[in-house]
């Protein structure tokens, strides 16, 4: 019996192989949902998980945050570093697989997960890790692929297993207060036109001390 193409989730060392590429994946420029979103929080510790080539901590990173960038593929990060420096920004980067990380309760002013690309199990748990490390009075900031993306909306994963659903997202962030949970469009241009992409954006915050 064959193995569904579409069920398969990529490894450490697969996406090594995607980032050992001449080109960024994603770009060198922020998402602008997550730019708009964090450009009117005040400046603090950072925390990107699943951080790729650093577009989010690096744009953080020069707007006066502290940014510490998680990732399982070291190849993405010692790009993230090279760019970081380049542009005369200074990030702390972070090899390791999300499954397993657990970040330091209560550390950070703004945690962030961007187009996070895991199934679930393990992504309740990643969420409920996120959200502990928020700091008093942080923000907990998601977007990623929604769930029903695939049939409604443009691009993105095309195995379900690795898209998001709001309420997993929500059931798992503890005692944070949920701001916003909802289905969001993002436009995307190609040489066909304009689409319409369909994003899960969850922000959450811990009351102040």
């Amino acid at each position: 019996m064959g193995t569904d193409p579409a069920a398969h989730v990529a490894s450490a060392a697969e996406w090594d192989r995607r980032y050992s590429g001449p080109d960024l994946q994603w770009g060198s420029g922020p998402n602008a949902r997550f730019a708009d979103e964090a450009a009117g929080l005040v400046a603090g510790r950072a925390l990107d998980l699943g951080a790729g080539e650093g577009r989010n901590a690096i744009w953080l990173a020069e707007h006066g945050w502290d940014v510490t960038a998680v990732d399982f593929s070291a190849v993405a990060l010692d790009r993230a570093a090279t760019l970081a420096d380049e542009r005369g920004a200074t990030i702390t980067t972070v090899v390791a697989a999300l499954d397993d990380y657990v970040p330091e309760a209560g550390a950070y002013d703004l945690v962030a997960l961007v187009y996070l690309q895991v199934p679930n199990p393990p992504f309740g748990d990643i969420v409920r890790r996120a959200a502990d490390a928020v700091a008093p009075g942080g923000t907990f900031l998601l977007v990623n692929h929604d769930a029903s993306n695939l049939a409604h909306g443009f691009g993105g994963p095309q195995n379900p297993a690795l898209l998001t659903d709001l309420e997993v997202v929500t059931a798992n962030l503890g005692d944070l207060a949920v701001e916003r949970a909802e289905v969001v469009e993002r436009v995307v241009t190609d040489a066909a036109g304009e689409h319409v992409a369909l994003d899960a954006f969850v922000r959450a915050r811990r009351a102040p001390a």
